[in-house]
């Protein structure tokens, strides 16, 4: 894992929209620099931390153009569709009986929930709306089990034959699906950090909605489009691992759970788990000893002299990874 050190002005510290603490612990103790320059770590993508010994995540370097105009080398992963570091599913349970082995997970309010019979049993109660019901009346839940049935409920103009549908939608639909992603090799940290929209009336994205890549090559994706889901009464449950599929974009992840590859820091420090679109590292979202970050920017992220600028996954309950992005990324 390649470093270096590139010397910023403390002018871009003070006025760049993102402040930036240059401590990497757990607490609110940040140390201020009196030079007129701080140093800041730039740190490679590592690209032996992905799994490729399995065939399943492919990277070659190939010369790319940065959304700050810049050119360079990016790594060019590509990727199968499915993880092979974890099993994937189930999302939907059959039956109102069934216990939380049987289904998945729902992201609500901050707050991780299984998805068993009951929860499904539970729905009209839970969001105070009549007009749910998932299930017959020998308690079987309705599930869309065809791959024509996963693309129509999944489509954001859902027809009302779906309503109150479990949508499921199998690897095997997706299984000759690939993906490819570019990430500048080195990142390049921006005066202007790019924040991603968070819906009507939020800041404009002009970056993909990808957020990162998790170093078993699945997307880290944008925010479930819960509203739109719930609002065709329908339930696109999450498996354990905080992701579900679509045949657009094959596997994905909702949430970072803890299920998929990871590195472990020497120093305690909270584990890395993948690499956003611009380079940095995406870590969990706690430290070795289970502490949340108190010291983190907009964008979720912060720097040590370790790691460099790197990002912490929000919390899994909180449908969301970071931001935005401190660097530039591919546009080719």
């Amino acid at each position: 894992m390649k470093k270096r050190v590139y010397k910023i002005s403390k002018l871009f510290l003070v006025f760049s929209i993102i402040t930036v603490s240059f401590s990497c612990t757990s607490d609110d103790d940040n140390t201020n620099d009196d030079d007129d320059n701080v140093d800041v770590t730039i740190v490679d993508v590592d690209a032996s931390f992905f799994t490729t010994a399995d065939g399943s995540v492919t990277i070659t370097t190939v010369p790319c153009t940065l959304s700050d105009g810049t050119t360079g080398d990016c790594y060019q992963i590509v990727t199968s569709s499915i993880p092979t570091d974890h099993t994937v599913g189930p999302w939907c349970p059959d039956n109102i009986a069934d216990d939380a082995s049987a289904g998945g997970i729902w992201l609500e309010g901050g707050q991780v929930y299984d998805v068993d019979g009951a929860f499904v049993q539970n729905m009209a109660t839970f969001y105070n709306d009549t007009n749910w019901l998932m299930y017959d009346a020998n308690g079987d839940i309705f599930v869309t089990d065809t791959e024509e049935d996963c693309t129509n409920a999944a489509n954001p103009n859902v027809g009302a034959e779906y309503e109150n549908f479990c949508v499921e939608c199998l690897p095997s639909y997706v299984a000759n699906l690939t993906q490819t992603w570019l990430i500048p090799i080195t990142p390049v940290l921006q005066d202007s950090a790019t924040l991603f929209a968070t819906g009507p009336g939020g800041p404009m994205n002009t970056a993909p909605s990808t957020r990162g890549i998790a170093l078993n090559g699945i997307e880290f994706s944008a925010p479930a489009p819960v509203d739109n889901i719930l609002g065709a009464y329908t339930l696109a449950p999450f498996d354990d691992a905080g992701g579900h599929i679509n045949v657009n974009q094959g596997y994905h992840y909702h949430a970072a759970t803890g299920f998929s590859t990871k590195i472990e820091q020497t120093d305690g420090h909270a584990a890395l788990i993948g690499y956003a679109l611009d380079g940095h590292g995406i870590f969990e979202h706690l430290d070795a000893d289970g502490n949340e970050y108190a010291d983190l920017d907009t964008l979720l992220g912060h720097t040590d002299d370790t790691r460099g600028y790197h990002y912490h996954v929000d919390e899994a309950g909180n449908n969301n990874f970071i931001n935005g992005l401190k660097g530039a990324y591919a546009t080719n």
